[in-house]
C-alpha cells in the first residue's frame, strides 16, 4: 500500500463503448488524473484515453477532486476505488472539547473490508487519532498519476 498526495481531478470521458454482446453503447465513465491545472488534467486524461480507446471520445467535464490523499494498492484483486471519510480527533487547548476534522480519501481494493482495512494499515503507522466516519464504493474507472518520463541518458563525449 502507497499513498501519493497531489492535485487530483475527476474527468468525465463520453464514447461508444462495444459490449459483451458486440452492440455500440454510449457510456460517461469517470477518471482521476494528478495535475498542476484543469488544462494540464484535460491534456493528460486525452493522452491517457487515447491509449485505451479507439474511436473517437470526449472530455465532458473536468472538476478538482476532494481526495487529500490516494492510497494505491498492489494486490492483484484490487480493482476497486472507494472513497473513505475520515475524521482526525484533535483536543482545542483552550476550550478542551474535542474536535473532529473531515478528510476525504480515495482507497483502492477488491471488497469494502479491503479497503478498510488498508486504511487501518496506513492510519495506523500515524500518530494520528481518526475515526473512519464512512467508506463506499465509486464508480470511478480507473485514477492515473503522473509518472515522469524517462530521459534519455546521455552519453559523455571523450576526447581523444
Amino acid at each position: 500500500m502507497r499513498s501519493r498526495t497531489a492535485d487530483w481531478f475527476e474527468c468525465k470521458i463520453r464514447y461508444e463503448k462495444t459490449m459483451e454482446d458486440g452492440l455500440q453503447k454510449k457510456v460517461l465513465e469517470t477518471y482521476v488524473v494528478d495535475a498542476l491545472s484543469f488544462t494540464e488534467a484535460e491534456q493528460r486524461i486525452m493522452e491517457e484515453m487515447s491509449s485505451y480507446i479507439s474511436g473517437e471520445f470526449q472530455v465532458n467535464d473536468i472538476k478538482r477532486a476532494t481526495y487529500r490523499e490516494i492510497f494505491f494498492s498492489d494486490e492483484e484483486m484490487a480493482d476497486r476505488w472507494y472513497k473513505a471519510k475520515l475524521q482526525f480527533i484533535t483536543i482545542d487547548e483552550k476550550t478542551e472539547k474535542e474536535k473532529r476534522s473531515n478528510v476525504n480519501y480515495l482507497v483502492q481494493a477488491g471488497t469494502l473490508n479491503g479497503a478498510v482495512k488498508n486504511l487501518d494499515e496506513v492510519m495506523g503507522g500515524t500518530m494520528i487519532d481518526y475515526v473512519i466516519a464512512a467508506v463506499s464504493e465509486t464508480t470511478l474507472m480507473d485514477v492515473f498519476e503522473y509518472k515522469k518520463k524517462e530521459q534519455p541518458e546521455e552519453k559523455p563525449e571523450y576526447e581523444s
